[in-house]
């Protein structure tokens, strides 16, 4: 039961951050910033804690592996989330949910194939994000632009996850992000400077928006994913993270009027049924051989 109320939380919380996005009057990357810099400062008091001997212990390389992934998870946050203010939340939703196919595709390059139900899976996801982006090319050249800022978002997000693979060796979750949201919040800052995006200034209705982000998809929603993975399997958890994908449109229909495009939700089915198809047959793939004599 506690279990599938920390799924329940982690989906719910996930699947709002669509619309906070949309919801705050503020640019994209200053909201990205915000989301990360006030997650940092929450997870401070923790690391410089408890977990200071973790960043005084690790190497220098682990380190480098951590901080690459703080600026793959700004790239991810600079492009996703510009999606969602430029386009639809249930087309930005299910490209960015492609993450699964493309830390696959990482994964092969580095020797690691997929198997035969893996590589059908990543064809359908293909298949059904070019029916998806197609029904958007006679909205606007803008939805098409939001379709392909989606789609290198969950490309990020994969090479954001790869990199962290690397840096867990040796750090804990709450030390690991920590650098991540820490080193993405400096990035994000840069970029906000450099375009002279305001950072300050916003209305109260914005600022609770980020804060909700923080609170929801930030924190809750990712402690909660971890504290399942702790008592589930991992495919459990990723297959059922997939409900952010229609979470996230509902929420946009009901609270913003954003009514889901006919055209595109075949595509979009498409699409998650190719990635759930790909994370079954990745998880079949690297299941261990039981002994026979040993089953119960």
């Amino acid at each position: 039961m506690p279990t599938a109320l920390a799924l329940a939380v982690a989906v719910v919380a996930v699947s709002s951050s669509a619309s906070l996005i949309v919801f705050a009057a503020a640019p994209a990357l200053a909201i990205a910033f915000w989301r990360n810099a006030l997650a940092a400062v929450v997870l401070t008091p923790i690391t410089y804690g408890p977990r200071r001997s973790e960043i005084v212990g690790s190497s220098r390389r682990t380190k480098v592996f951590a901080v690459l992934a703080g600026l793959a998870l700004a790239v991810h946050f600079a492009t996703w989330m510009p999606a969602v203010q430029l386009g639809s939340v249930a087309t930005a939703a299910a490209l960015v949910a492609t993450q699964p196919v493309w830390q696959g595709l990482i994964a092969a390059a580095q020797g690691r194939r997929p198997s035969l139900s893996g590589w059908i899976g990543i064809g359908l996801a293909v298949a059904g994000a070019a029916w998806a982006t197609g029904a958007d090319i006679g909205v606007s050249r803008q939805a098409v632009l939001a379709d392909v800022l989606a789609l290198l978002g969950g490309l990020f997000a994969a090479v954001y996850t790869a990199l962290g693979e690397r840096a867990r060796t040796e750090l804990s979750t709450t030390t690991y992000t920590w650098i991540c949201y820490s080193t993405c919040a400096f990035a994000l800052a840069g970029v906000c400077l450099a375009a002279g995006l305001p950072l300050t200034g916003y209305d109260h209705r914005t600022w609770l928006a980020i804060l909700a982000l923080v609170a929801g998809a930030q924190l809750l929603g990712h402690s909660m994913f971890s504290y399942a993975l702790q008592r589930t399997s991992a495919t459990t958890v990723s297959v059922l993270a997939l409900l952010e994908v229609p979470g996230a449109a509902l929420l946009a229909w009901a609270w913003l009027g954003q009514e889901p495009r006919p055209a595109a939700l075949p595509g979009v089915a498409l699409l998650l049924a190719g990635v759930a198809v790909f994370i079954l047959g990745a998880t079949r793939a690297t299941r261990p051989a039981v002994d026979p004599s040993l089953a119960d």
